[in-house]
């Protein structure tokens, strides 16, 4: 089931999410509605609070659209090593139509549980590293443009009044 996607300036992105204790079914059927989400947006990456759930869940694809699908889904994902630094534009389905550099470790390594329960390390780089970066970040309430310097957080505050007031003018 496709679910609405929070967006920004909605105060329930800014709350921390809780560790899943329990797997059960529901969780396991919010992580396929998170998916087909994702995937609907379209989107490399969803997590829990952005459709208004405060778990600790996440789904990912960074796989091309002419490629066979690899989602991963992680729950109660936590970084344990990273390294390196990479500097790319990011969006989020948060924060439509805005994108930004964002500084990201280039490599990661995140431990979390799959689906069964399964304790799982993924090591990831390039696209699939800031992916995981940037859904955990939502799970501690943080979104993209936290990380933006002073001066662009600005620059993108003023931007969403003016689309705001736009969209306001339009009713």
């Amino acid at each position: 089931m496709i679910r609405p996607i929070l967006t920004f300036p909605n105060p329930e992105l800014k709350k921390k999410s809780a560790q899943v204790t329990i797997i059960t079914d529901a969780v396991r059927a919010l992580a396929m509605d998170m998916a087909e989400t994702m995937y609907d947006a379209p989107g490399v990456g969803l997590a829990a609070p952005q459709i208004g759930v405060h778990q600790r869940l996440i789904v990912i694809d960074v796989s091309g659209r002419d490629e066979p699908r690899e989602l991963i889904v992680a729950i109660n994902p936590v970084i344990v090593h990273s390294e390196g630094e990479t500097y790319e534009e990011e969006g989020c389905l948060s924060v439509p139509e805005y994108a930004a550099n964002v500084r990201r470790h280039a490599r990661v390594i995140v431990k979390g549980l799959d689906l069964e329960g399964n304790e799982t390390t993924w090591k990831a780089e390039d696209l699939l590293a800031i992916a995981f970066q940037h859904e955990i970040d939502h799970l501690d309430g943080v979104l993209f443009v936290d990380h933006l310097s002073p001066l662009k957080r600005d620059l993108f505050q003023r931007k969403m009044r003016r689309m705001s007031e736009t969209s306001e003018g339009k009713r």
